[in-house]
C-alpha cells in the first residue's frame, strides 16, 4: 500500500483526507499458469495420442488449494511440450493424491474429446483393488447416488440428491480384520469407492476421511493411506479404434501389507499366536509404508466429462 506514492508499513498510519491511496493486487496463484516441472513419471504407454501413466501415491493430479506446484499437469507439462495447447494439460479423469495406479492422459485436442465422450459413455473400464475392513464376503453392486456432505462439505457422502453413482465389487482374499476385493466402476464419482464402501459398512483400509469414526467394524491393520490401487484400465484407441487394455501390479506398501496379512492368517490357521510371532513384522509394514510414501500421514487402529472431478 503507498498513500501519496509512499510506501506505507505502519499499520496505524492516518489519513486527514485529500490522499490518493494505491493498493497493489496481491499474486493470485490460481490465476498464473502452471509451469512445467521436471517431476519423474512412469510411463505404461505413449503414442502419439495417448499417455499411460502409472501414479504414485502422494502425487497430486491437478493444482488446486495448497497444491500450486509439484502435481502430475506440471510434469505432463515438462514430458510433453506441446500438452500445453491441450486443455487441463489432456488430463481426463483423476486419482486421489493417496491412491496409486493407472491413468489415461490425451496428448491432442482430438484424443481428449474423444475419451471424454468415452468416458460419458461409459465404456472406459477402470478396475481397482482395495482392501476393505472387516469381512466383505462374495460381491455385489452399490447403486446409491454420491454428492457433497450436507455438512462436512470437503467431503462426498451417499446423499438423495446426489449424482447416480455405481460400483460393483467382488472379494478376492480375507484376512484377520479386512478383506482384498476388486471394484469395478460405471460411473466416476469424486472419492466413489471409498464413499460407497463406507456406506456399505466397510471402508478402505487406512482411509484417513471415511469411516474412521465408524462402529461396529474392525479398525483393520495400519497403513499410513487409503488402501486403494487402480490396477486396470481399457478403453478404445481414439485413433485406431483398437481395444487396448494395461494392467498395473499392486505397489510395494500394499503388496508388503498384504504379504503381511497372509502370514498372519496362515500363522492363525496353524493355531500359533499370530501377535506373538508378526509383532515385528507388521511394524516392518508400517516403516516401510512410511519410507514408500513419507507424505502420507500415519494411520493406525489404535488412533482410529463430469468425470474429470472424479477421484477415487
Amino acid at each position: 500500500m503507498a498513500v501519496g506514492g509512499t510506501p506505507i508499513v505502519e499499520p496505524r498510519h492516518k489519513l486527514w483526507g485529500g490522499e490518493t491511496i494505491e493498493v497493489a493486487e496481491a499474486r493470485d496463484e490460481r490465476a498464473e499458469p502452471s509451469a512445467a516441472e521436471n517431476i519423474p513419471l512412469q510411463v505404461v504407454y505413449e503414442d502419439d495420442s495417448l499417455l499411460v501413466i502409472d501414479k504414485p501415491a502422494g502425487l497430486v493430479v491437478h493444482p488446486g488449494n495448497g497444491n500450486w506446484c509439484g502435481t502430475l499437469l506440471n510434469a505432463l507439462l515438462h514430458h510433453v511440450a506441446q500438452i500445453e495447447k491441450v486443455p487441463r494439460a489432456g488430463i481426463v479423469h483423476r486419482l486421489d493424491k493417496d491412491t496409486s495406479g493407472l491413468m489415461v492422459v490425451a496428448k491432442t485436442l482430438a484424443a481428449q474429446t474423444d475419451l471424454v465422450r468415452q468416458l460419458q459413455a461409459r465404456t472406459v473400464k477402470r478396475h481397482y483393488q482395495a482392501l476393505a475392513r472387516g469381512n466383505l464376503e462374495g460381491g455385489g453392486t452399490i447403486d446409491a447416488p454420491v454428492g457433497r456432505h450436507p455438512t462436512l462439505r470437503t467431503r462426498m457422502a451417499v446423499v438423495a440428491n446426489g449424482r447416480p453413482a455405481r460400483t460393483h465389487y467382488r472379494g478376492l482374499e480375507s484376512f484377520i480384520g479386512c478383506t482384498l476385493i476388486e471394484c469395478a466402476l460405471e460411473t466416476g464419482r469424486t472419492h466413489q469407492i471409498r464413499v460407497h464402501l463406507t456406506a456399505l459398512g466397510h471402508p478402505l483400509v487406512g482411509d484417513p476421511v471415511y469411516g474412521r469414526a465408524l462402529g461396529g467394524v474392525p479398525q483393520g491393520p495400519c497403513f499410513p493411506r487409503q488402501a486403494l490401487h487402480a490396477c486396470r484400465l481399457s478403453l478404445t484407441h481414439p485413433d485406431t479404434g483398437r481395444a487396448m487394455s494395461w494392467k498395473s501390479a499392486l505397489p510395494d506398501d500394499m503388496a508388503l501389507l498384504i504379504e503381511t496379512l497372509r502370514q498372519e492368517t496362515r500363522l492363525l490357521a496353524a493355531g500359533v499366536n499370530a501377535c506373538e510371532g508378526l509383532c515385528d513384522e507388521a511394524s516392518d509394514v508400517r516403516n516401510a509404508a512410511r519410507d514408500i510414501n513419507p507424505g502420507s500421514k500415519g494411520i493406525c487402529g489404535d488412533d482410529c466429462c463430469d468425470e474429470l472431478p472424479d477421484e477415487q
